[in-house]
């Protein structure tokens, strides 16, 4: 991860529909942002906050997106500017009963910066549909 290579959101809010490579029992969440110490600006300002991690049954039984899906809440976290770069989070109820190929995280807010957030790299954890060793998968 270097300064300025993220997924930038525009404002202090913004959300991100990942989609994994098979269907996974989700257990967790990580986020990576960089140290302030390698920051051009001295600051993480654009780094998330207050996070939410969403599914919708729709996107597990269609694999598609559809207009007015219920979303279901997985959990909600802080990401701590004062702590390692690399948090993890656990989600709720996990693994949960069924698998699911997205993922929504929500930025809620940022640490301070206006015009924009940046999502370095985030991992999702779980274990694989149809597999019965735990595997980590990466989105």
């Amino acid at each position: 991860v270097s300064s300025g290579n993220c997924r930038p959101l525009q404002g202090h809010q913004g959300q991100v529909v990942i989609r994994l490579p098979a269907q996974v029992h989700l257990t967790g969440v990580t986020v990576q942002h960089i140290y302030k110490e390698v920051s051009p600006s001295g600051t993480v300002i654009s780094a998330p906050r207050d996070v939410a991690v969403l599914v919708s049954v729709c996107w597990a039984l269609l694999g598609v997106d559809a207009d007015r899906e219920e979303e279901t809440l997985l959990g909600t976290f802080m990401y701590n500017v004062a702590k390692e770069a690399i948090q993890t989070f656990p989600l709720k109820n996990a693994p949960l009963p069924r698998a699911f190929s997205r993922i929504k995280l929500l930025v809620k807010s940022n640490w301070g910066n206006p015009a924009y957030t940046c999502i370095y790299r985030v991992q999702v954890h779980g274990k694989m549909a149809n597999q019965k060793a735990s595997t980590e998968t990466r989105g």
